[in-house]
């Protein structure tokens, strides 16, 4: 029995169909969003995150200025895909949590009168410490010391600063010195680690709280969190985009940012680096998008989503761009250099080119907090998502056993997430971290989305997918043949491509002046394969578990589960009823198709009237209303 109370009838061009009461949950065992807004805003404060920051900037810099939507696993031989993300979103969570953690360190630290990376005065500062000050004082024809101070070749000897013993390349930012020296104390490679940074632990343990607090109510209370985290980036980027256009040599990063290479585009590694920078900024194999939009209504209209969180990311990077390429233009200005001398790569950017900027500005601290601040936004906003992504994956594979216990599951999965990320904490973390950036988040999902989309295309079939897609949203997605095209043949060959360029084209990792030796490139492998081994793993399973020969086994796990299609019953009715009655008038047309309640309010079908589980019921004959 079914409580009309909790499905109104809606009359439209498939005829009738029972939809959920906007004011209760259609999947009560799991729970639904709160209104459409709160989805698509957690889709897009997911989707943007650090790396429209700090990876997309890098990027364009790196190929020379301006030059440069996959459901869900069905089959049960390739079960293992869903493996493969959870594996993804938890050795992702890992790592970027601890970044979140570096930006909580530097927020604390901005909460001063005078910024302490603004000099080269401190007990972490070495030699190679310089303020960079070079253009007012080269321009009064002075010398400048790797202290920061400026002198005039009248005021000194020769033999009074001939020892001077760091060169220009090894001369180092007072901010540099600070992230690497005082925050991080880094070691000189992955094979001394060091021991751990309690300040960084402790940061982290905040981050970790945080995201329990954050999804300890599941999507309910993540719902009204995103408002917060979804905007504010938007309004602190246009504060900073206002700030930066007053600065002098704006411009100057502006016109690289916008005036292309053209000669980069027919490089394969600019074609590559732009592949994966989409697939870390989407997060489509990730898994993310596919647990947000699990908590969605039946007949949420998926594919109006998927579209304009597409359009959104990309262009939240663009804008971006003017923010971070103002400032380093104003640092080039500064500095006397070119722009290209300025950007940094990742955390570079992030915890070492901006800081330093700001200490150039009027009023530092304030526009220190307001940066940090927006790190922290984007960046939890996609931490919570890879954290409700692992979470939910493990409740609902058993959720007869853990549904019930979800605070606990979320909890246990924070205490042991955080103790695996205690390593990056050390002194050689940073090294481990660029590792698990490298191999986790990109030839990993590179391969996951090409098996995703080659199961849906060819063994699923794109039909069925645009079917199942009409039945959801009412309609065909528009222009079916061009997503036909894209999803069966585009898609599959690009990323084949780009997996090819990308393997064929990897010279090793490097961070700074370390190259990674042998062995720490074969972990990198061993974490890449970990999820994507997955996929082979599971099928193997599958088809020890089923009789007959190989062939017999291959064909029936290739096929849907009896199980797959809507989780509802009632939707799962509306697929599987029939498409005309005995009069052969199509069900749309059908005039007799009623609600039938009973004093309780309930569905009614004590007559003996046809009825089906949708909750609608028809007459005992043709004629008849049931009524």
């Amino acid at each position: 029995m079914t409580r009309a109370t909790d499905y109104v009838s809606v009359s439209d061009s498939d005829g009738m169909i029972a939809k959920p009461n906007s004011s209760v949950d259609e999947n009560k065992e799991r729970g639904n969003w709160s209104n459409k807004i709160e989805f698509l805003l957690s889709c897009l404060s997911y989707a943007v995150g650090l790396g429209n920051i700090w990876r997309f900037p890098y990027l364009v810099y790196l190929h020379g200025g301006g030059a440069f939507i996959i459901p869900y696993f069905i089959m049960l031989f390739l079960a293992g895909l869903g493996y493969a993300m959870f594996i993804v979103s938890t050795l992702v969570g890992i790592y970027y949590n601890m970044i979140i953690a570096w930006t909580w360190f530097y927020l604390f630290s901005s909460f001063t009168d005078s910024l302490p990376w603004n000099s080269c005065d401190n007990w972490w500062n070495t030699e190679a410490c310089q303020r960079f000050d070079t253009k007012n004082c080269t321009a009064h024809s002075g010398f400048m010391f790797t202290n920061g101070t400026c002198a005039f070749a009248s005021q000194y000897s020769p033999d009074e600063w001939i020892n001077i013993t760091a060169s220009a390349e090894q001369r180092k930012m007072p901010s540099d010195e600070y992230f690497h020296n005082f925050m991080l104390v880094i070691s000189e490679g992955l094979h001394n680690m060091g021991t751990v940074r309690w300040q960084l632990a402790l940061c982290l343990l905040w981050s970790w709280v945080l995201a329990f607090l954050a999804l300890m109510k599941g999507v309910k209370s993540f719902g009204k969190l995103v408002y917060f985290t979804a905007f504010f980036p938007y309004l602190v980027l246009i504060i900073l985009l206002i700030r930066a256009a007053t600065l002098p040599g704006y411009m100057d990063g502006i016109m690289f940012y916008l005036i292309p290479q053209w000669h980069r585009l027919l490089e394969a590694k600019v074609w590559g680096d732009a592949a994966v920078q989409i697939f870390f900024s989407l997060s489509p194999c990730w898994g993310g998008l596919i647990t947000l939009a699990s908590y969605n209504t039946f007949h949420n209209n998926c594919w109006r989503d998927a579209v304009l969180i597409g359009i959104i990311n990309p262009l939240t990077s663009f804008f971006a761009g003017f923010v971070i390429f103002g400032i380093v233009g104003f640092m080039a200005h500064e500095l006397d250099i070119s722009v290209e001398e300025v950007v940094g790569q990742g955390a570079g950017l992030a915890f070492i080119a901006y800081p330093e900027a700001v200490t150039r500005l009027p009023l530092s601290p304030l526009w220190a907090i307001l940066f940090f601040i927006m790190l922290l936004t984007l960046g939890m906003g996609t931490q919570f998502t890879i954290l409700e992504t692992v979470v939910t994956t493990i409740v609902d594979e058993w959720p007869d056993k853990l549904r019930k216990y979800h605070q606990w599951v979320l909890l246990g999965v924070c205490i042991v997430m955080y103790f695996f990320g205690l390593g990056l904490c050390s002194e050689g973390g940073m090294y481990m971290l660029q590792l698990m950036d490298k191999f986790c988040a990109t030839y990993s999902t590179l391969f996951i989305g090409l098996g995703e989309v080659v199961v849906l295309s060819w063994v699923y079939g794109v039909d069925k997918l645009l079917n199942d897609i009409k039945v959801m949203i009412g309609r065909y997605p528009f222009h079916p043949l061009y997503w036909k095209l894209m999803w069966k043949y585009v898609t599959p060959i690009t990323l084949i491509c780009i997996l090819m360029f990308n393997i064929i084209d990897f010279d090793g990792v490097r961070y700074a002046n370390y190259e990674f030796p042998t062995w720490t490139l074969a972990l990198g492998w061993l974490m890449a394969l970990s999820s994507v081994i997955m996929i082979p793993i599971v099928a193997i399973c599958k088809l020890y578990r089923v009789k007959g020969t190989l062939y017999e086994r291959v064909k029936c796990l290739i096929k849907p589960d009896e199980s797959w299609g809507p989780k509802l019953q009632i939707h799962r009715a509306e697929t599987d009823r029939p498409k005309h009655i005995d009069s052969q008038v199509p069900l749309a047309a059908n005039p007799y198709v009623v609600e039938v309640l009973d004093d309780d309010g309930m569905i009614d079908d004590a007559d003996g009237a046809g009825f089906d589980d949708t909750g609608l019921k028809f007459g005992n004959k043709l004629g008849e209303t049931g009524v």
